[in-house]
């Protein structure tokens, strides 16, 4: 065998802590199986401004409580370096409830508080929006969350949120990153948590924080009830996630009392048994809430992804059935119910660039300011935060893979308090004699039936590069609809139709953004490592006095297929 790669594992060996991966490290080499050994130690699992995430297993590579000990140690430093009084600030950490986040956690808390820092630990599993709003709530210089969100089962993560309860975002990426290559290559602190609680460097989180956060949901003035919830019935999931008793708690607070929750998926199950694919957008994934939905004649069908920061909702139809609504279409049903009621000098909202440009739209309508961000809830949020002024503070955001923010008490997606939210919407709407249906239409009547699609296209190994061919030779038109604008944004530009450009204010990105007649878009995403492209579509048709929905949706989708149809066969092959 390869003698730095064995020398590379035995001295792995000497520091992993887990029993388990040990074994199967040492019976790898006792079998001199170079090739998997190899991919093992090839690299280091990469820290980026989602922290880290990756299948659970031996090596720099995965995620592992070696990997997560010398990750913690090089966020530790960091902070020191970074931020005044980390130490006596500190750290929240809370947990999903995958096999391992339990165990991650503590090891993160003892490395920490070996370094001097305080640490408040949560007693049991937490939601991830706890842990965003515990950094400010506390005044934390940072917080930690073990979740891999809605990954398969053998995944795991380690997420970071900043001193202002977002998500960290460059540099604090990159600098937290070189610290860890720091750390991996000296001998990590480490303090039994015992020893920290009796050094007054732990601080056990328990009952009496969630209900902290829970009274927070409640009180919210974004989330006043308008109207009687009495009306609104709804069956939920917490697909085998960690949201079940908060989501049922702020449910109750806020008068919804028909609220029927999926028993075999209420408790966190690391397993995921019930489903292929813990993500409510997977097919599949919401079928059990949807049966349940059926079997009380809910309004509602209602899901958390596992960490409860996404939300989901399936709404009863015409005809008895259940019907998906997607990410953008919750995105503007909330947005335009919030602004209804918000106050005039809180009439901030926020959206991404793959999301609909449909909120900006009702956003303007109603006289308040919408921005956009590239995609992400940490661009979103520190966006957001640098937006706020005295008359115009934050009131909502969101990106079409489920993820909404509502109010500024959690600066990141929260499933719990969307929710909430939706849930009011409805009472509302039920108050009036309307369904979620009738909303959607007014408001594409209004503004035009928008329709979204994205299309990840698998490209050969020697297709010219896409991104630098549409660079070289612009497109006036793309599918008979002419370019009215195009946004580059790794030169942070805009050129118009006419030649005459515009600086962008966003952080580069490889990104073009096409801007056409009709409100039609498209968004190419060229990847530079792999032989991909992801493009995402929008097509807008206006709504005729005449049109019906079903009339005005299968004109858009005929627009679309060719819309797709045709830009696809213009990309270079």
């Amino acid at each position: 065998m390869n003698i730095h790669l064995q020398h590379q594992v035995n001295q792995w060996l000497q520091q992993d802590p887990d029993p388990s991966t040990q074994a199967q490290l040492q019976t790898l080499l006792d079998n001199q199986d170079e090739t998997a050994l190899t991919t093992m130690f090839s690299g280091r699992l990469s820290f980026g401004t989602a922290g880290l995430r990756g299948i659970v297993g031996p090596g720099p590579m995965a995620m592992n409580r070696l990997v997560v000990r010398q990750t913690t140690a090089g966020l530790g430093a960091y902070l020191i370096s970074q931020i005044s009084y980390a130490a006596t600030r500190g750290v929240i950490i809370g947990y999903d409830g995958r096999h391992d986040s339990y165990v991650f956690a503590h090891d993160a808390a003892s490395v920490l508080t070996a370094m001097g820092i305080t640490v408040r630990l949560t007693t049991q599993v937490a939601a991830t929006p706890l842990v965003a709003f515990g950094v400010k709530h506390f005044n934390a210089a940072a917080g930690i969350v073990i979740t891999a969100s809605h990954n398969p089962p053998q995944y795991n993560g380690y997420k970071v949120y900043w001193e202002n309860g977002a998500q960290i975002i460059p540099p604090h990426d990159s600098g937290i990153a070189a610290r860890i290559t720091q750390a991996a290559t000296q001998a990590i602190p480490f303090m039994e948590l015992s020893a920290a609680k009796a050094q007054d460097k732990l601080i056990w989180l328990k009952d009496d924080f969630y209900q902290t956060y829970r009274q927070g949901v409640h009180s919210a003035s974004e989330l006043q009830q308008h109207a009687d919830p009495k009306g609104v019935s709804l069956a939920y999931t917490a697909m085998h996630g960690v949201g079940a008793n908060m989501a049922e708690a702020v449910l109750h607070d806020a008068g919804f009392k028909q609220v029927y929750s999926v028993a075999a998926q209420r408790e966190p199950d690391g397993d995921f048994p019930t489903v292929n694919f813990p993500n409510p957008e997977e097919k599949g994934a919401m079928d059990l809430v949807i049966a349940e939905a059926k079997k009380h004649q809910t309004m509602l069908a209602c899901a958390n992804d596992p960490d409860a920061d996404r939300f989901a909702v399936a709404v009863r139809t015409a005809g008895n059935n259940y019907k998906m609504l997607t990410g953008d279409q919750v995105g503007v049903l909330l947005g335009e119910y919030l602004l209804t009621h918000a106050p005039a000098h809180q009439r901030l909202v926020g959206t991404t660039i793959v999301s609909s440009s449909l909120l900006s739209k009702v956003a303007q309508s109603l006289h308040a300011s919408c921005y956009t961000t590239l995609t992400g809830f940490k661009w979103l949020m520190n966006i957001g935060i640098n937006k706020c002024e005295a008359d115009n503070q934050f009131l909502f955001a969101y990106e079409e893979a489920l993820g909404y923010t509502v109010g500024s008490m959690v600066w990141d997606k929260d499933g719990l308090s969307a929710l909430v939210a939706f849930a009011q919407l409805c009472a509302e709407l039920t108050e009036k004699g309307q369904t979620v249906w009738d909303k959607l239409e007014q408001i594409y009547r209004q503004h035009g039936f928008h329709l979204n699609a994205q299309v990840s296209i698998a490209l050969k190994p020697d297709t010219p590069n896409i991104g630098e061919h549409l660079r070289q030779y612009p497109p006036t038109t793309i599918a008979d609809y002419a370019v009215l604008s195009c946004d580059d944004l790794s030169q942070s530009l805009r050129t118009f139709a006419n030649g005459a450009t515009a600086v962008i204010d966003l952080p580069k990105s490889d990104v073009l953004i096409y801007c056409l007649e009709n409100g039609a878009r498209v968004i190419v995403r060229p990847s530079g490592t792999e032989p991909k492209i992801k493009c995402y579509y929008e097509v807008v048709e206006t709504m005729n006095v005449t049109d019906t929905w079903e009339s005005a949706q299968q004109r858009a989708e005929q627009a679309m297929t060719l819309f797709i149809s045709a830009h696809q066969a213009s990309l270079p092959n």
